[in-house]
């Protein structure tokens, strides 16, 4: 459909700039009009229509407004990106403004690199996007200075993708993981808080102890350590009360579940 739009749009527009120079080489003049009218007239109308029509069908059907990511990204390398800064570019679709998003990126391999994004932003949105939120994104390997947040709506992989960036940091480990894939989901109340003084990459570390209510209604306590981002350690004072998975087997295997955006 997108293909057959753009399509549409391009023959008209060259039929009707064709036909707008055929017919002003061809008009026969008389005394009193001259060469003029072959040129300026309703014919006019055709040729400026389509000078409109090309841009919007070409915008309406870009991965800015349809929601996909362009054909050059849509295969690309899946990323984790960090907002760094911000600006507006002057574009609005839909009253919705365009977003130059500078970004750190890391890539699938662990390298990491900085880039920009473009990206029509809903004003109701706006507010949530800041430095230091993460998103997903596609890249090119061989040219990353440019990169498109995904919107291939793929969560799995989006989860793969930040799971594997946080073991390269030393910030969780594929049983932690396995964990949170497989155990049981659960509420749990902060009791106890201490702060061991380690520090990874922007993450404290912290020591919880927590009172884990079980889906029957009965608890048990248990002891965890994780490795805090900085702008979430409100959500972990002594009486908040977090999400956690733990192994039903071996209750003593318990990991703590925050969210990446806060």
């Amino acid at each position: 459909m997108r293909t057959a739009i753009r399509a549409g749009a391009a023959a008209f527009f060259a039929a009707a700039v064709g036909w707008y120079l055929w017919h002003g080489l061809t008009y026969r003049s008389d005394a009193l009009t001259g060469d003029v009218f072959g040129w300026v007239g309703w014919q006019l109308a055709l040729p400026i229509a389509a000078v409109s029509v090309l841009p919007v069908a070409f915008v309406l059907t870009s991965g800015l407004v349809t929601g996909g990511n362009s054909p050059r990204f849509r295969d690309g390398q899946l990323g984790i990106g960090t907002v760094e800064s911000f600006a507006q570019t002057g574009l609005y679709i839909n009253d919705q403004p365009q977003l130059r998003i500078e970004l750190q990126v890391e890539g699938a391999g662990g390298e990491v690199f900085r880039s920009h994004a473009k990206m029509i932003v809903p004003l109701a949105e706006l507010a949530l996007l800041r430095p230091g939120v993460v998103l997903p994104v596609r890249y090119l390997p061989d040219r990353t200075d440019r990169v498109e947040i995904d919107r291939s709506g793929d969560r799995s992989a989006v989860q793969r993708a930040v799971n594997e960036t946080m073991i390269r940091k030393g910030l969780t480990t594929r049983a932690a993981l396995d964990v949170a894939e497989r155990g049981v989901a659960a509420q749990a109340v902060v009791q106890t808080l201490s702060v061991p003084g380690e520090t990874r990459e922007d993450s404290t570390a912290v020591d919880l102890g927590l009172l884990i209510t079980r889906p029957d209604g009965s608890t048990f306590t248990a002891a965890v350590r994780k490795f805090v981002p900085q702008r979430n350690i409100g959500q972990v004072q002594v009486g908040r009360i977090v999400q956690v998975r733990y192994l039903a087997a071996d209750e003593r295997e318990v990991v703590l579940a925050l969210p990446v955006n806060t």
